[in-house]
């Protein structure tokens, strides 16, 4: 049985038989890891406190046919700040289920595992709501499913103005190449995509945003979620839930 050791940072859990847990790790070495953490529930077992969503480990694990198993591990971090704030755990929470999704296992993801790192703490720092946009946009990134925001998908020219946007041709479409489609992708929303693109996630700067351009990067970014993945986020429920109640 092959050991192997990592860092991960745990993106979720859920319990399993009376005292078990499955875990989903990412490590910047070995992608997406799904483990079984045996008796991790109980209270005196040593992998109790670090089985939780957003801890930060060093891991070892055993290779598994079906499922890798933890066999120890050792903190390097905990994001707790995110456990005394409701709105940012449910926007990490987005996060999360978006990394989950689009990492793969045994493919290495030390892009999105890093930008990850730097992300978490801000949620509580700054407008969760946007630290999760921006976070959503930039993950795309590493993917190779990304859209283009500020060339034409069609043909590659530099996008000026007002033009359409259409996810499943690549993203924005000039108006040459959009033959006089509807136009649903105003400049400011453009120009706030590629702000959010760019966001310095060691000194994120100040700025504000007009509510209606807000809704439409989010619009476009949800929209294209669910036709990639074809099923609604579980945390999309947890945000609207925890929104209505401040």
């Amino acid at each position: 049985m092959a050991i192997y050791t990592t860092e991960v940072l745990v993106l979720g859990v859920k319990n399993w038989g009376n005292a078990d847990k499955i875990v989903t790790l990412l490590s910047p070495t070995y992608g997406k890891i799904t483990a079984a953490a045996y008796g991790c529930r109980r209270p005196k077992s040593p992998l109790a406190a670090s089985m939780q969503p957003f801890s930060w480990l060093d891991i070892q694990l055993s290779k598994g046919e079906k499922m890798d198993t933890v066999r120890q591990c050792e903190h390097k971090g905990f994001f707790s700040d995110l456990y005394e704030d409701l709105t940012a755990m449910a926007y990490a929470s987005f996060i999360a289920e978006l990394a989950k999704e689009l990492c793969s296992e045994d493919e290495p993801q030390a892009e999105i595992y890093e930008k990850l790192l730097k992300i978490l703490p801000c949620l509580t720092k700054f407008n969760p709501r946007i630290c999760a946009l921006a976070s959503a946009y930039q993950i795309f990134e590493y993917t190779g499913c990304q859209l283009h925001y500020s060339q034409c998908a069609l043909c590659g020219s530099k996008i000026e103005g007002d033009c359409h946007f259409d996810a499943m041709q690549g993203g924005v479409i000039c108006t040459s190449c959009s033959q006089g489609k509807q136009i649903n992708y105003p400049a400011s929303v453009r120009l706030f995509i590629e702000h959010l693109l760019h966001l310095d996630w060691d000194n994120p700067p100040k700025f504000q945003v007009k509510g209606i351009d807000l809704i439409n990067a989010e619009k476009i970014l949800l929209d294209y979620i669910q036709s990639l993945i074809g099923k609604p986020f579980k945390s999309l429920t947890f945000i609207k839930q925890v929104t209505s109640l401040s």
